[in-house]
């Protein structure tokens, strides 16, 4: 590495973090207070926590997953936390008729859209690839070809109300992490579905901002039972992450990264030193313990 490549990476580390601390300030819990959100993989998780805090702030929340009776409990709560209404519709994301009834509940009884919030996910493995097409498949039309779906229904309402797409997305879609094959494919075509979209929207002059969210290993339950053993880290709280996930997309920001350090940070190797880049990523794990499966 040369000396001005020494000089220039801690630089914009310190630009990096400026810009993120500074945009942090900003926010205010009123910039959601009377917003009509869709939250889709509400039922759990990190959607379940956005419901809540967006529930706090004085929104009016639409929340969407497989299971009614959990959907139920979210939004009870979602009413008695503060929310200027709390809805719900069942169903699976890979279910157009889902998409559909989304849209359409949307606009007859919240009178349009000001953020949708695309979080929902599709059960896959962790441990090494097993050469399953189908279920690669399955994990796109879940994952990836619903987040599009979804865009394409909601885009007028949030047109109309200068609104924004916020999209859950990971660091396996920034950089090709092991034993997440399927998952990480779908997470790198978010990136780029998504920062294509918003350069259309930029040329086209279209008021609708576009946050995609790049997550590291998070405390979902889910997550948790799947990794916890295999990787070397501590998992973030889900309430954080979900805080600043919709700061985020209230300050209409192209990125966010969560914690900022073990994501953001990391990435400036890619350019410079992407073999260092993947042993690093590699000794985060405990890889024998996926052979021994």
């Amino acid at each position: 590495m040369g000396p001005s490549q020494k000089i220039l990476i801690p630089v914009l580390g310190l630009v990096l973090a400026f810009c993120f601390y500074s945009s942090r300030e900003k926010f205010k819990p009123e910039m959601l207070r009377g917003k009509r959100v869709i939250v889709t993989g509400a039922s759990a998780g990190i959607g379940e926590q956005m419901a809540y805090h967006l529930a706090r702030m004085g929104a009016h929340v639409l929340v969407t997953a497989r299971t009614e009776a959990k959907l139920q409990q979210v939004v009870e709560r979602c009413r008695a936390l503060g929310a200027g209404s709390a809805r719900l519709v069942s169903g699976s994301m890979e279910d157009t008729a889902t998409t559909q009834q989304l849209v359409e509940v949307a606009e007859a009884e919240l009178g349009g859209l000001d953020m949708l919030i695309l979080n929902h996910v599709g059960k896959s493995y962790f441990n090494y690839f097993d050469g399953d097409v189908g279920h690669v498949q399955k994990l796109l039309d879940i994952n990836f070809l619903s987040y599009v779906a979804m865009t394409v229904s909601a885009l007028p309402m949030l047109k109309r109300s200068g609104g924004s797409i916020v999209v859950v997305s990971s660091m396996a879609g920034k950089v090709g992490f092991p034993f997440t094959v399927p998952y990480s494919a779908t997470k790198f075509a978010l990136d780029g579905f998504f920062s294509s979209l918003r350069q259309e929207f930029s040329i086209q002059s279209v008021n609708v901002s576009i946050t995609l969210c790049i997550l590291g290993f998070i405390d979902t339950e889910n997550a948790v039972r799947a990794a916890s053993d295999v990787l070397l880290i501590s998992p973030a709280p889900k309430e954080e992450c979900a805080l600043e996930i919709i700061k985020g997309g209230a300050l209409r920001q192209r990125e966010v990264y969560y914690r900022y350090a073990s994501t953001k940070l990391p990435l400036l190797l890619r350019d410079w030193a992407a073999e260092l880049l993947d042993l690093l990523v590699r000794q985060r794990y405990r890889a024998e313990r996926l052979r021994a499966a």
